[in-house]
């Protein structure tokens, strides 16, 4: 009888699970999603020839990491000097020791590492729900994002990979496992910097004073015992190179401002004012967008204060903690990051695979008719893939990147909190009892 019953439950799962299927197809689609993508890049591989970049640069700062040399001025490659913070090193000496520093197994690798990727980014847009099931297309219709990772190897890829990881763990409300994956993304590139002002910001709408020290000290941890080895030897070396925040890029591989003059590109005006207009732009949508319904950022920064005196007056002792909305802890993310590609000085072709996965979910967050949206995400694409970058292809670039951004304002800001919105749900049908 027992294990008829179990057959039974065993039975209605089953049907269960796929009535869920039948009434959601996103779950159908992204599985069929994800294995075609994973035959794509297969052929890829198979098929189409690689062209070595920075490959050969990676595997000598590697090597000479492996041989002993602490000095980071004396981690050198083919393409200039390492700079990169430490966790690059350990992660490409582990592909060079699985790899022997071939090409095609390492393509391998990183075939595997984009269908993973892939498939964190598919759950973050199946947990907001923003994104119609058929768009989640065009996350596999980058023909530059599928270059990045297969016929390039870029380390961008793992920065990337490890940046949606982290997401994931900030939307299932683990902020300090979050924060440990979003610095050990930092330690391999620090593109994803670009993050950490909207990521502040939900750490203190979620959590107490304690709870953000906690999860910054943790993050801090973790670049320090990742730096260790460079920080105990040679640390002015290690923090100069790895954490470069003033490098010029060349003008010539850049894919924006291409059509900026190239003396007025590299000047420390043109850097200084693009600063300005990435922390005004961070500022303003902080303020009237993503804490417009807590009465704008400076309400959010009073009411922690507060607070905190009370907490040190022991008068209210209690930690107070607030669950965010999937959807807006995801919006505010993707649009910060969004906003500091916007102001970037230059991108190179690798850095599209910083925000391309969030075009998608960017225009649908924006109110445009669908066939606007994928005209300008197309738009995009056509940019990414113009080379070389030429005045005219980088000047709609951010023609695009601004309509996006100012469609991105004109939308409906998302309530941000699951408790207090079910709360008001619930007081509304009382009251309408």
């Amino acid at each position: 009888m027992a294990a008829k019953a179990a057959a039974i439950r065993k039975s209605n799962r089953s049907e269960n699970f796929i009535q869920k299927l039948v009434k959601n197809p996103k779950i159908p689609f992204a599985i069929a999603l994800l294995i075609a993508d994973a035959i794509l890049i297969a052929l890829i591989i198979a098929y189409v020839p690689y062209t070595k970049i920075d490959w050969d640069a990676y595997m000598s700062q590697v090597t000479g990491f492996l041989e002993g040399e602490r000095d980071y001025s004396n981690l050198k490659g083919d393409t200039g000097p390492l700079v990169y913070p430490a966790g690059f090193l350990y992660i490409y000496s582990a592909i060079q020791y699985v790899t022997e520093g071939q090409v095609y197994p390492a393509q391998i690798l990183f075939g595997f590492l984009y269908v993973l990727d892939l498939a964190i980014v598919v759950f973050i847009y199946l947990k907001t729900d923003v994104v119609p099931w058929w768009a989640l297309s065009l996350l596999s219709l980058s023909k530059r994002v599928h270059s990045i990772f297969v016929l390039r190897l870029f380390n961008d890829c793992f920065a990337t990979t490890l940046l949606h990881a982290a997401l994931v763990s900030i939307i299932c409300q683990k902020w300090h496992l979050g924060l440990v994956i979003f610095s050990g993304a930092v330690s391999i590139k620090m593109n994803v910097l670009l993050y950490a002002p909207p990521l502040l910001l939900l750490m203190v709408k979620a959590m107490d004073i304690v709870g953000v020290i906690s999860a910054l000290a943790g993050a801090a941890l973790v670049q320090i015992l990742i730096g260790l080895p460079f920080i105990l030897s040679h640390p002015a070396s290690y923090l100069s190179n790895a954490f470069n925040l003033g490098r010029v890029f060349i003008h010539f591989w850049s894919v924006n401002f291409k059509f900026v003059p190239e003396d007025i590109f590299v000047s420390k005006a043109f850097a200084l004012s693009l600063l300005v207009a990435h922390l005004s732009l961070l500022l303003v949508f902080a303020h009237y967008r993503w804490c417009r319904h807590e009465g704008g950022l400076f309400a959010v920064v009073r009411s922690k204060i507060i607070q905190l005196k009370l907490r040190v007056s022991q008068r209210n002792p209690s930690s107070t903690k607030k669950v965010l909305q999937a959807d807006h802890i995801v919006t505010t993310m993707f649009v910060g990051n969004f906003i500091g590609i916007i102001c970037a000085r230059s991108l190179h072709y690798q850095f599209y695979s910083w925000y391309f996965y969030c075009l998608p979910y960017l225009l649908w967050k924006a109110p445009f008719p669908t066939l606007l949206r994928l005209f300008l995400f197309a738009a995009v694409e056509f940019c990414w893939n113009v080379f070389p970058s030429n005045t005219y292809s980088s000047l709609v670039l951010l023609c695009v990147h601004l309509i996006i951004l100012a469609g991105l304002w004109i939308s409906s800001p998302e309530y941000p909190y699951v408790e207090e919105k079910t709360t008001d749900k619930s007081t509304s049908k009382k009251k309408a009892r």
